[in-house]
């Protein structure tokens, strides 16, 4: 089984295997796709040697720094807790734990770890105001858990359903692919890394869901696809 395998690799310190090649292209992926400039080269240093190898004259972002290291401590909270059922306190920590000591944590409006105290869109679409989010998140969790067998499309569905809430200020991409991860390895799904070559996709897939599911649940076996030739190799059949 994957998660037991990711485990076992995490509690080891095991190094290039399955659990250390995801830590780094996740953290990468998911990171560029919200602005970040690190290299995936970057980020491979940072996981392996706690140092950064900058290119001269190059000035690097201090928050994408902390970010990248805050979402392997994230990935790894997430897979000590993979089988415990979904909560908005398991959400919240995972925001938490993403954006702490960033710059963003020294406003006061901000809320790590917390709902969003302001308004915020998608793009040029709207989404929960700040007095409806916990309602919203409330009602999307006990659906989603109350469905029954979690399916693929169970998964893509909530995934949709959380960005358009966009319960934190900042940070939801993040953590909502965070949470299609886990679920994916709960419920014995292939897990998916989006790429950020990709990303354009996986915006339309979310713009498009409303009227068509099928270009974000597309894009997701796509990268589920690619996501499993990586297991292939580390696990063969």
């Amino acid at each position: 089984m994957l998660l037991n395998r990711l485990q076992e690799e995490k509690q080891m310190k095991h190094k290039g295997g399955i659990y250390h090649r995801t830590q780094i292209l996740f953290a990468y992926n998911t990171n560029r796709i919200e602005g970040s400039r690190l290299s995936e080269e970057q980020t491979r240093y940072i996981y392996e040697t706690h140092t950064l190898s900058a290119v001269q004259n190059e000035a690097i972002n201090v928050d994408d720094i902390i970010e990248t290291n805050n979402h392997f401590l994230c990935f790894d909270y997430m897979l000590e807790n993979a089988k415990e059922p979904l909560s908005e306190d398991m959400i919240k920590e995972y925001h938490r734990i993403l954006k702490r000591s960033t710059s963003d944590e020294r406003k006061d409006w901000f809320n790590v770890g917390e709902y969003k105290a302001l308004p915020n869109t998608v793009g040029d679409a709207e989404t929960s105001l700040p007095e409806k989010v916990s309602e919203d998140m409330r009602n999307l969790i006990t659906s989603y858990s109350g469905s029954g067998k979690i399916n693929f499309e169970d998964i893509v569905d909530f995934h949709y359903r959380f960005e358009s809430i966009h319960p934190f200020q900042d940070g939801n991409g993040r953590v909502g692919r965070l949470i299609m991860f886990k679920e994916c390895l709960a419920n014995g799904i292939m897990p998916f890394i989006v790429r950020d070559e990709q990303k354009l996709f996986y915006y339309r897939g979310l713009r498009e869901y409303p009227n068509e599911k099928g270009y974000l649940l597309e894009t997701c076996r796509s990268f589920q696809d690619y996501y499993q030739n990586i297991v292939n190799y580390y696990i063969p059949n």
